[in-house]
């Protein structure tokens, strides 16, 4: 036992404490009478509490706090048993997906009752599919251990989301703890030097190569290896949903994104290269298109993971290894003056990723082109005011939904901290609590959600948290009144009529939903209208929104960015 401890504290005061001692601050949740022990601790110390108006949002609260927060930074979240924890099931697999570190605190019905159908109780173990770990404190006395262990766990490579369910009864009892152990999380998994030698040997030698960036970049923080190696090659740079930003677009050799909007001409630059480098990716089905977007014809594959190593596509070399580790590696044994490429050649680097990126201009100016006069606005000509107006260090927090694949091929990220958006398992409803969560983690920054009207709808109850709050946050909702991805596929593939899942006949009113929640609102239609909405919106001292009218019937990226031109 801490000799210190004594029984002066409640276990909830203790288990705060422990929070704070390892770098967690904030958290978000929801009370209950089950969590009151907790947030009475909360209360007492240094430490925020967000109080949400929904569980499925503070665990994207949470995850959005990690995703642009520095390398192992982390947020908790806090919820009642049975329905609280099950609404923050989303947000925990999303975390999962994703490889982000949170610490779940899930109240468990009191021990004395447990079995017995007790108010909210759910089986510990409904969870365990959802978290990297899932922990259940049976003694009171090991409660502070536990929670130790998990943000332990929770920052460990590879990262993710840990559940510690603790017993109303133990965190209101004042039972000494435990000492925990002084463990620091392991040192991720170095390559080993022969790997990279094989993998410097087929990189060094290509005369086109080009690497494919993943979140496991993101999570490693290894933006500056990737630079280095990605410019010792001479190779344009492809991120996947999770890896959008982690070279900056703004680099010559950005050369786009993975994902279900991209364009033929970044798929015939992966076809063409005659070797590639993945690395911080699993190549899952949703970045690429069911593993039919073509790679290299050499592959050098590096993860944490290795069953995700030849899962989809065969790879000549695969390495289990920390991507910072196996950058930094692989730079100290590649000689920038040999590469094959030149700034000048038409094989260079920077002249292959500026094709593509000037050809999805094209793609992207013909489409707002195509739009008649009288026609609602499309969402690449209203991303493209909107990015034009934000400064390039602000926060940005985009939503899944139809727009998010525009967001994703025409809206550049400055940086890997800057851009977050869920991956694989895209869930809808991320974009403002996700911004909520980038805002607290980066409090001098501005932090913009992008969000549809479908997105919003899903959370549209953290409007009212931004206020109560007081929760400096701009949100730009693209509306269309429409579930217009789906509407799309509806009416091409199955014959409904047009808009067959929209609401055009009830409209929604963003601006008056935003102001009844407090939050101050804008409604534009016209583009010359837009930055200075944004401008106004991110100026303003408070919470705004900012409610865009977009047109349903616009193409979709999935299909524009891929028809002959």
């Amino acid at each position: 036992m801490d000799p210190t401890d004594g029984s002066e504290r409640t276990v909830g005061e203790a288990v705060v404490d422990c929070l704070l001692d390892r770098g967690i601050d904030t958290a978000f949740g929801i009370p209950g009478k089950q969590t009151l022990p907790l947030n009475r601790a909360f209360a007492d110390r240094d430490a925020r509490f967000v109080v949400a108006r929904h569980e499925t949002a503070v665990t994207h609260q949470a995850w959005g706090y990690a995703e642009t927060a520095e390398p192992g930074a982390m947020a908790a979240t806090v919820v009642v048993p049975g329905p609280g924890d099950m609404n923050a099931m989303n947000g925990l697999k999303n975390a999962k997906n994703d490889n982000v570190p949170l610490l779940h605190l899930a109240v468990e019905t009191e021990r004395d009752v447990r079995g017995g159908d007790g108010i909210h109780e759910t089986p510990p173990e409904t969870y365990d599919t959802v978290v990297k770990e899932n922990v259940l404190v049976e003694s009171p006395a090991g409660a502070v251990a536990a929670v130790a262990d998990a943000i332990r766990v929770a920052r460990e490579a590879p990262q993710g989301p840990v559940r510690v369910g603790i017993p109303k009864d133990v965190l209101a009892s004042r039972t000494p703890q435990a000492t925990p152990p002084e463990a620091e999380p392991a040192e991720p998994p170095a390559p080993s030097a022969s790997s990279v030698e094989a993998a410097a040997d087929r990189l060094g030698d290509a005369a086109a190569p080009v690497v494919i960036a993943g979140g496991g970049v993101r999570r490693a923080g290894a933006t500056e290896t990737l630079r280095t190696v990605a410019e010792a090659l001479d190779a344009p740079v492809v991120g996947t949903y999770k890896g959008k930003g982690v070279l900056p677009e703004t680099h010559p050799l950005s050369a786009g994104v993975l994902c279900g909007g991209t364009s033929t001409e970044l798929r015939e630059l992966l076809d063409s290269a005659d070797a590639g480098l993945v690395v911080g990716s699993d190549l899952d089905a949703v970045s690429t298109a069911k593993w039919s977007v073509p790679m290299p014809e050499t592959l050098v594959h590096v993860t944490l993971d290795g069953d995700d190593i030849g899962f989809g596509y065969e790879a000549d070399l695969g390495v289990v290894a920390d991507a910072d580790r196996f950058l930094g590696a692989l730079a100290e044994r590649l000689d920038p003056a040999e590469s094959e490429g030149s700034p000048e050649a038409e094989t260079s680097g920077a002249t292959r990723a500026a094709a593509v990126r000037e050809a999805d201009r094209g793609r992207f100016d013909a489409v707002a082109a195509a739009r008649d006069a009288a026609a609602p606005l499309r969402s690449v000509e209203v991303l493209r005011e909107v990015r034009d107006v934000l400064p390039e260090e602000t926060v940005v927090a985009a939503d899944a939904g139809g727009f998010r694949l525009w967001t994703l091929v025409s809206f550049p990220a400055a940086g890997p901290e800057s851009y977050v958006n869920p991956g694989s398992w895209a869930t809808m409803g991320t974009g403002l609590p996700s911004a909520i969560g980038a805002k607290l983690a980066n409090p001098d920054d501005d932090v913009v959600a992008l969000t549809g009207d479908g997105g919003l709808m899903m959370c549209v109850h953290e409007l009212h948290t931004l206020a109560s709050e007081g929760i400096d946050v701009t949100v730009v909702a693209l509306n269309n009144d429409d579930y217009a991805i789906i509407s799309e596929e509806a009416e091409r593939t199955y014959g409904f009529p047009a808009q067959a899942y929209g609401w055009v006949d009830t409209g929604l009113d963003l601006v008056s939903i935003a102001a009844g929640m407090g939050v101050r609102a804008e409604r534009v239609s016209d583009l010359d209208a837009v930055g200075d909405a944004v401008d106004g919106a991110r100026a303003h001292d408070g919470p705004a929104l900012v409610e865009i009218v977009t047109d349903p019937d616009e193409p979709q990226a999935s299909e524009w960015m891929t028809r002959d031109r």
